[in-house]
């Protein structure tokens, strides 16, 4: 992981907004339409090389792909493993079940997800490596061009795999994650290998208490979510820490959340993950204050702390003061060296929609960049 000895580093979690052209050619291959697939895949390097600048010219220093070629950030994977075929119905979180009002109004406005989320209905296993060997060349190649500090690179955690693709094959939950943990494992080495910060992307572990494990009491949920660490860590066996990045959040939608486990009960558990880099939400009205929760509990010495400066769900642009007084909070209770400015959650969490317009998006990480800027003058001086 990249810690700075001289200023607060920038970052992202990952998605952005995708145009309209790659939204088109990512529901076009999962209706496994035939098309031109030279001309699609000139379409996704063309929309890597123009995010990947756009991040570089708003001051981000480590950059992503922007997930262009993925339609959401769990489901891409049934393009690369066998096993899965189908679809499952949607189920929202307990918060917005008990306000159907509300989720009526998410609808109709498009917020709800529109891709396919296929099921597990046969043994899994690698399928096809191409599609993250065309990700890795994209994103290499676009940052050839832009000059970025550093590079990142999003992968499905073993948990939110089986969040989003139920199982309808193996016997046990337990056996399906232990699957889907050795089918990922090459991806994950495969994106390190080639010189890109993995970034695990596991909203299991915090949006999985109300939705997957609703039922469940909290305690139950605790045991269950470090098994799913349990799980990603062996996945990562082979993995250096330190290159190696996990986000966790409890959901990227406008909703009231008032069900989302805190981050006080969480947090013991998400700090055995081996990932050295943690990505968090600290900047939404729901999980804001709870950066407190830091002050009191055991921080591993070589972790670095990601917190997200934005909220990705409204349009309001933070002002980078306020960006800045986020980051000395953090910064006084692990020091500056260990602490990234990051954001809540991605800007395009699936393919065809983002409360955020595209261009606030990036005046948004503009004022990522400037808070960070003002907390460094201020923390180095």
């Amino acid at each position: 992981m990249m810690g700075s000895i001289d200023r607060i580093l920038t970052t992202h979690v990952g998605s952005l907004p995708r145009s309209q052209a790659v939204t088109e050619v990512l529901f076009a291959r999962e209706r496994e339409e035939s098309r031109d697939s030279d001309r699609d895949d000139a379409v996704i390097n063309a929309a890597v090389a123009e995010v990947v600048r756009r991040q570089v010219e708003v001051g981000i220093d480590l950059v992503s792909d922007g997930e262009m070629s993925k339609i959401s950030y769990a489901t891409y994977i049934a393009r690369r493993l066998s096993g899965f075929g189908g679809d499952t119905p949607r189920e929202p979180g307990q918060d917005l079940v008990e306000f159907p009002g509300l989720l009526r109004k998410l609808a109709e406005r498009g917020s709800t997800a529109k891709y396919r989320r296929p099921r597990c209905v046969g043994p899994v296993s690698v399928k096809d490596l191409r599609p993250l060997e065309v990700d890795i060349s994209n994103l290499n190649a676009a940052a050839a061009a832009a000059h970025p500090m550093g590079t990142f690179m999003n992968a499905a955690s073993p948990g939110v795999v089986a969040l989003f693709q139920p199982n309808d094959f193996y016997r046990t939950q337990d056996e399906y994650l232990e699957v889907l943990a050795a089918a990922l494992t090459s991806e994950y080495e495969a994106i390190v290998r080639a010189g890109i910060i993995l970034q695990i992307d596991a909203p299991d572990l915090a949006m999985g208490r109300h939705t997957m494990y609703r039922d469940r009491s909290l305690e139950a949920f605790e045991i269950l979510a470090a098994r799913h660490i349990e799980v990603l860590n062996h996945a990562l066996r082979n993995v250096p820490a330190e290159r190696v990045r996990m986000h966790v959040c409890w959901g990227n939608y406008e909703g009231p959340h008032h069900h989302d486990v805190p981050m006080q009960r969480l947090l013991p558990i998400v700090l055995k993950a081996k990932p050295q880099g943690l990505l968090f939400e600290a900047a939404n009205p729901r999980h804001a204050h709870e950066w407190s929760v830091f002050k009191d509990a055991s921080i591993p010495d070589d972790k670095i702390l990601i917190p997200g400066m934005l909220a990705t769900t409204t349009n309001y642009i933070e002002h980078p003061q306020l960006v800045a007084e986020r980051i000395e909070r953090f910064a006084s209770i692990v020091g500056r060296e260990r602490v990234m400015a990051g954001t809540d959650c991605g800007f395009g969490t699936f393919a065809g929609f983002g409360p955020v317009e595209p261009d606030i998006a990036y005046l948004k990480l503009r004022s990522l960049v400037e808070g960070a800027q003002l907390a460094s003058r201020r923390l180095w001086s």
